[in-house]
């Protein structure tokens, strides 16, 4: 009744990794295509923005992993 894993359901680590590949996948390919099209200064700011949104979405995931560790580690606590 105490254990941990009745607790709290798993991270679903296979589909956190593949749904976190196609974010990236996509803002890269969106970003790096809307700043090729602009091009000039406003395209290097699309690139910025880009990158940007990539560590956002990379800090997200870590996040909520880690989160979910937190949790799992705090319910045998009780």
């Amino acid at each position: 009744m105490g254990d941990v894993s009745d607790a709290i359901p798993g991270p679903r680590l296979g589909s956190r990794i593949l749904v976190t590949w196609i974010e990236l996948t996509l803002v890269g390919i969106t970003g790096g295509l809307l700043g090729d099209t602009v091009g000039g200064p406003p395209g290097f700011i699309i690139y910025l923005l880009t990158t940007l949104l990539t560590v956002a979405i990379l800090f997200y995931n870590v996040n909520a992993l880690v989160a979910w560790w937190v949790r799992a580690a705090g319910a045998g606590d009780d």
